[in-house]
């Protein structure tokens, strides 16, 4: 069962930082890539950023570009999601999966409960 657990959202203001975290359960994240996606209210949900494995390849979303990091602490079982520079439009639940590769359309296993971003001041 490829789940994660979401975790380190919150209310931060426009401008402020964030780094949130989703946790492997069950099995090793280092075996796959790893896709961040957000969903806001009223929206359908979109690839925010992904990352390879090894870690050696990332890719983002032309919205978060230059604000947002992904990384990975395999021996943890965790990949991170460093957000800076926060918008209003930032707001959203947002999710991490396995995916086929990265980038890759096609996910792998289940959505978690996903952990809440909200961006206002």
């Amino acid at each position: 069962q490829l789940q994660f657990v979401e975790s380190g959202g919150g209310l931060v203001q426009p401008g402020g930082s964030l780094r949130i975290s989703c946790a492997a359960s069950g099995f090793t994240v280092g075996k796959y890539a790893i896709g961040w996606f957000r969903q806001a209210p009223g929206k359908g949900r979109e690839e925010v950023s992904c990352i390879t494995s090894s870690g050696g390849s990332t890719n983002y979303a032309d919205s978060v570009k230059g604000r947002f990091s992904i990384s990975r602490d395999n021996a943890k079982n965790t990949v991170y999601l460093q957000m800076n520079s926060l918008k209003s439009e930032d707001t959203a639940v947002y999710y991490c999966k396995a995916l086929l590769g990265c980038p890759s359309t096609v996910g792998l296993g289940s959505w978690g409960q996903g952990t809440q971003v909200t961006v206002s001041s």
